[in-house]
């Protein structure tokens, strides 16, 4: 049944070329990645983030967790070397502040002028983030010796350095929209799963090059067994708490023209379990960056003929407590998983607008009365639901760094068993699945989320 599907998909001539297109561009997406900035010596740029990442410093994280946006690696300076996080950074500004703006609440009223109003805008600060982001990042290599000493002092390349790495991001950012025309998908998505899922092979080898069942200190079939397995479980239930909906039953009221009778029908009102999607593991993330930084500067500025007493013993508790996996940074982190998960629902979640919205359309909610009260019901629901999926994301958040704790695997491994990556990616994939399941059933064809068994596209529910 699957390859009979997938049989399917290459004969629609339209789904066809908009699978093909997008996975061109995803390649000239990847060939970017092989085009390196002037300057810059890669050999030591690659030594210096590998030393980094091995002992965990605040560098090193900062690295791992940029790479996820920008889909290759501090290790390799290129022209895409910011990736799509600038605009990323960018989109979520103007989505927190279209809840507050009164002028961006107005844009969006205006339907899909006004959207593309708030497009353009957020083009204009990707390109002003871009500019910081790139004279920070330059100044940081040449400040470690990692560029060249004829070319560090140059300003014609620091000009012409800046201004690839900001037309880098603004050629991905034309290049998910060329996807999201012409293709099939999220095209901005899109690129950040491809990035992703190119450490995977690394990975993969990784866990081959420690593989050794006679050797103690290294992994055995044991610990094969419960990646593969942990890995199958933290995807199913991540798929599962993805889709996953609290469903509201609405009833329409009814309406009497002359002798006929409209409306009265039921439908549900979905919430979903995991509203805030990806954000609240985003934003701690960001945030539990800072305490490593704050507290390892505090740690070596003290002399090393002053290293007595209480201050100096408090620092180095502190630097040694928010190393990543320590109990109190997972405490926090675990923490800030919940804040921001509430923070989303209450910045983006309107229970008053919904109201509004249900008794223009002359629906309401069974028991309760239209307005007031059936806001109060929507945002205790929701309050309710979001703790259930602050608790899944608090556990994928966490996992990968249990993981390389307990089991000291490396965390290049782990950080597919959970965290931001993981979820990015079984979202990305679930809607690039529905896109085409879409593509299919207008044709008839049976999709990849099930289907009747003579193959002649899913039977409707009640049909005989």
């Amino acid at each position: 049944m699957f390859f009979q599907t997938i049989a399917n998909v290459f004969r629609i001539k339209e789904l066809r070329n908009k699978l093909l297109f997008t996975l061109a561009m995803l390649a000239v997406y990847r060939i970017g990645f092989w085009i390196p900035l002037p300057g810059v010596n890669q050999e030591m740029l690659v030594q210096f983030f590998t030393r980094a990442a091995g002992e965990g410093s605040a560098v090193g994280r900062v690295a791992q967790y940029v790479a996820i946006f920008s889909g290759g690696s501090f290790g390799q300076s290129t022209i895409f070397g910011l990736g799509i996080m600038p605009y990323i950074t960018a989109a979520i500004i103007f989505q927190l502040f279209g809840s507050v703006s009164p002028a961006l609440k107005k844009l969006k009223e205006e339907g899909p002028a006004g959207q593309q109003k708030i497009t353009e805008y957020t083009r204009y600060v990707t390109v002003g983030l871009c500019l910081v982001q790139a004279v920070g990042w330059l100044s940081y290599i040449t400040s470690q010796g990692l560029v060249y000493p004829q070319w560090a002092n140059n300003p014609l390349w620091w000009a012409t350095s800046i201004a690839a790495l900001t037309a880098g991001t603004v050629f991905l950012m034309w290049l998910g929209e060329q996807i999201d025309r012409f293709g099939i998908g999220n095209g901005v998505s899109l690129i950040i799963t491809a990035g992703i899922l190119t450490g995977m092979p690394g990975a993969v080898l990784k866990v081959i090059d420690n593989f050794d069942p006679t050797a103690p200190e290294k992994m055995g079939w044991m610990h094969i067994i419960l990646l593969a397995g942990g890995f199958v479980l933290v995807v199913a239930g991540s798929v599962i708490m993805t889709v996953a909906q609290r469903r509201i039953p609405v009833q329409q009221a009814k309406h009497t023209r002359g002798r006929r009778v409209f409306g009265g029908q039921r439908s549900y009102l979905p919430l979903r379990v995991n509203h805030g999607g990806v954000m609240p593991i985003i934003f701690a993330s960001s945030l539990m960056i800072f305490p490593s930084v704050v507290f390892g500067a505090l740690h070596d500025s003290v002399p090393q003929g002053e290293q007595i007493g209480w201050y100096y013993e408090t620092v180095r508790w502190l630097n040694d407590a928010f190393q990543m996996g320590e109990f109190p940074y997972v405490v926090v982190y675990i923490g800030m998983v919940y804040f921001f998960s509430y923070f989303w629902i209450t910045v983006q979640f309107n229970p008053e607008e919904m109201s509004k919205q249900l008794r223009d359309h002359g629906s309401f909610i069974p028991g309760l009365r239209p307005g007031p009260r059936t806001a109060e019901y929507l945002e205790t629901v929701m309050e309710r639901i979001t703790y259930v999926g602050a608790a899944f994301l608090a556990v994928i958040a966490v996992l990968p760094m249990v993981v390389n704790k307990g089991l000291r695997v490396d965390f290049v491994v782990t950080q597919f068993l959970g965290g931001t990556g993981l979820l990015i990616v079984v979202s990305v994939a679930l809607d690039f699945l529905q896109r085409v399941e879409a593509n299919l059933l207008m044709r008839n064809y049976a999709g990849f989320l099930g289907g009747s068994d003579d193959g002649r596209g899913p039977r409707m529910r009640g049909s005989r």
